[in-house]
């Protein structure tokens, strides 16, 4: 149902997308329009999930919480995650969309137990459920097998317009540049992590993010065997304050360069 309501959305996006590069030559510019899409990404997947799980919750970038069975789990989602790219006219961008299960206890949230990430310009669907591995589209995916910081493409999401920490964010990159192969700023959070788990990057970094930013590609990280947790090292169902992804073999290596530079 994650998968119909993403491409569902996806259709619209990438006709919307063909539409912001004659915007761009506007004076008012494709920020409306693009604000547009957004909320219309979001409608059409609220409806389609709605009407599958009637009963399960939502948190919406756009829409805000909108409560349901607290027994029940609820539905996590950026419609358009990569706002400022699709602006742009840059073609990198997803939809992210995550499950969280309410804890036993009923005292709050816990594990997030399926996630996807979908690129609607290449059409990749980056899939996960819990204890069931990850996917790209019916391929599993594993976290890269590098091992060596020295051969690592490393990803983040530098501080822009008051988001994020600049000292903290300046402090780790200086650290680590010289021991990686590379250092990759996309724009699209939920794209990195899901690159995290295929493979194509060996670890991520970034703080000041939201739930829906995270919730499914910490999954797929994780189910893809890497490790997600805050800049202390602790892992969370979701982490999107401060975020470090990596694989099994990095980790703990980048977490230590990390720690380090914040000292």
């Amino acid at each position: 149902m994650m998968e119909k309501a993403a491409r569902k959305a996806g259709q619209r996006l990438r006709r919307d997308f063909g539409e912001v590069e004659h915007l761009q030559v506007s004076r008012k510019g494709p920020a409306d329009f693009v604000s547009k899409a957004d909320q219309a990404s979001e409608r059409t997947i609220y409806d389609e999930l709605l009407a599958a799980r009637p009963d399960w919750g939502f948190v919406l970038e756009e829409g805000g919480v909108i409560e349901g069975d607290p027994t029940k789990p609820r539905w996590i989602i950026d419609p358009l995650d990569g706002t400022s790219n699709f602006l742009h006219g840059i073609p990198h961008f997803a939809i992210s969309i995550a499950a969280q299960e309410p804890k036993l206890d009923g005292s709050g949230w816990g594990d997030v137990i399926a996630g996807l990430v979908y690129q609607p310009i290449t059409d990749e669907s980056f899939w996960a459920e819990k204890t069931r591995g990850a996917w790209l589209q019916d391929r599993r995916l594993r976290v890269s097998a590098r091992r060596h910081l020295d051969e690592s493409l490393i990803a983040t999401g530098i501080p822009f317009a008051g988001a994020g920490d600049p000292v903290a964010w300046t402090k780790i990159y200086q650290a680590l540049a010289p021991e990686v192969a590379g250092i990759r700023r996309f724009g699209a959070a939920a794209l990195d992590l899901a690159w995290v788990a295929a493979g194509r990057y060996e670890g991520f970094w970034e703080s000041g993010l939201k739930s829906w930013d995270t919730a499914a590609g910490c999954l797929l990280v994780r189910e893809a065997g890497g490790f997600v947790t805050d800049w202390r090292g602790v892992s969370q169902p979701i982490c999107d304050v401060q975020v470090l992804a990596g694989n099994d073999a990095l980790h703990s290596k980048l977490h230590k360069v990390l720690a380090g530079a914040l000292r």
